[in-house]
């Protein structure tokens, strides 16, 4: 593996690095997938992302809004 260095704004490394303390991982593990991503190595993983666009451009379902409360979600 190879390192890589590059140059961010300090308040932007600090909001990533908190946003990827929350999600238990790192912003050098987010940066590697995104790289992947990028880099085409995952296939799978850009056409799935991509259909799900396609399906969400084409719905038309909608909120009109409405902030869901948990409640509302598993009412049977």
């Amino acid at each position: 593996m190879t390192n890589l260095t590059i140059v961010v704004d300090d308040q932007v490394l600090l909001q990533a690095r908190m946003r990827a303390l929350q999600q238990g991982t790192s912003v050098n593990a987010v940066l590697r997938r995104y790289l992947e991503v990028y880099a085409g190595r995952d296939e799978n993983y850009r056409q799935t992302t991509e259909r799900l666009l396609e399906l969400a451009q084409a719905s038309t379902a909608s909120s009109q809004g409405r902030r869901w409360s948990r409640e509302d979600i598993y009412e049977r």
